[in-house]
Formats: structure tokens, C-alpha cells, sequence
């Protein structure tokens, strides 16, 4: 077997191993991955598993890291193809509510704030450092609303984040608890009617 060969397959071995832990972490979170029903899982011994990832804590990490990875090519990058302005950030907010329909049992990132946010570690500082990125992302397209001149040239971009992070909470909680389709109304609803207030001339309901 040649060396490229043998790397191919060590990658995709990794990968299937990858998908594997993120599929349980989604209705078990981080904690709940066991390296042995990991392996199990994916037919291989706990030594073939260690020896893509080195401890469990590397697993945890490589889990968060595709998280991040499929939720910003889910909410963000499709949204890039908007319009800069209000047009793109709708086109965030909407992807990001429907975000909760395909997470197969529940989002890693969010389960991992409340996992890690009080436990000092790698996790809790790759947690830490995914939350901002995507807060300056938030930021970021909220800025581009204001150049744009729909948005109020004094608003405060990292508070309408906040306030849009907010909406973006309760349509993910209500909707595993009372169903996505009323979730999704209510939370475009509360989203014009935060937009309206923020807005430097008026925006159709």
C-alpha cells in the first residue's frame, strides 16, 4: 500500500469516526461521548479510535470543531450570497432558526455552552472562541445593514446581535418543546419587530 494511499485512508477512517461522535454528541452532548461505545459503534477497537485521537478531550474538540464547521456552512455562507444589508441578515437569522430542524437531536455548540461554561479547560476556551467568532459575524452583518443606510447609522452592533442571539435561543428551545412551525412564526415575528425598531425608515411587517 502506498503512503498516499494509507493517509486516504486514515483520513477517511477519521472522518467516519468524526461523524460517528458528533451524531452522539448531538442528543448526548460532548460529555456523553464514551470512546468504547464510540468504537463499538464504528467497529473498531478503543486503540484503533485513540489512535486518530489521542485522548478524549481531543475527540470533544475535533466533535466541536465540526459542529462549527457544518453550522456556519448551513447558516452563514448561504447567506453570503445576499444582498449586503438588511437582506443578507434575514437571510442569517432565517437559516439559523431553521438550523434547529437538522441537528439530528440537538445542537453540540449550544448543549457545549451550558456544558463548558463554568468548567475552565480547552473545551471551554474552544467554546468560548466559537461564541465570539460568531458574535463578530453577527456583528459584522449587522454593520453592513447600517452602511447600507437600513439600519439607524448610531445602532449598536454588538447589542442587536445580542438581542438577535436571543430570538435565535428561544426558537431553538420552543421548537424541541412545542414544535419548529410555531416556533419559526413567532421568531420571524419578534425579528421584524426587533429589525422595525432598529430601522432608519420604515420596514414592511
Amino acid at each position: 500500500m502506498s503512503s498516499l494511499t494509507a493517509t486516504n485512508k486514515g483520513a477517511a477512517t477519521r472522518e467516519a469516526i468524526l461523524e460517528q461522535a458528533y451524531s452522539i454528541a448531538c442528543s448526548a452532548g460532548l460529555e456523553g461521548l464514551s470512546i468504547g461505545p464510540l468504537a463499538a459503534a464504528v467497529g473498531m477497537s478503543k486503540s484503533g479510535v485513540f489512535a486518530h485521537f489521542g485522548s478524549r478531550e481531543d475527540l470533544q474538540l475535533a466533535v466541536l470543531d465540526k459542529a462549527s464547521e457544518r453550522f456556519i456552512g448551513y447558516v452563514l455562507l448561504p447567506a453570503l450570497k445576499c444582498p449586503r444589508g438588511l437582506q443578507r441578515l434575514r437571510g442569517i437569522v432565517e437559516a439559523w432558526f431553521d438550523w434547529s430542524r437538522h441537528t439530528d437531536g440537538g445542537c453540540v455548540l449550544l448543549a457545549a455552552v451550558n456544558e463548558y461554561d463554568d468548567r475552565p479547560g480547552s473545551l471551554r476556551d474552544s467554546v468560548v472562541d466559537q461564541q465570539k467568532r460568531w458574535h463578530q459575524e453577527l456583528g459584522r452583518a449587522v454593520q453592513l445593514a447600517i452602511d447600507t443606510g437600513e439600519l439607524e447609522s448610531d445602532t449598536d452592533t454588538a447589542q442587536l446581535a445580542f438581542e438577535i442571539y436571543g430570538l435565535a435561543l428561544v426558537v431553538h428551545h420552543d421548537a424541541g418543546l412545542f414544535g419548529f412551525d410555531a416556533a419559526l412564526v413567532r421568531g420571524l415575528r419578534a425579528y421584524g419587530r426587533l429589525i422595525r425598531s432598529y430601522a432608519a425608515a420604515p420596514v414592511p411587517a
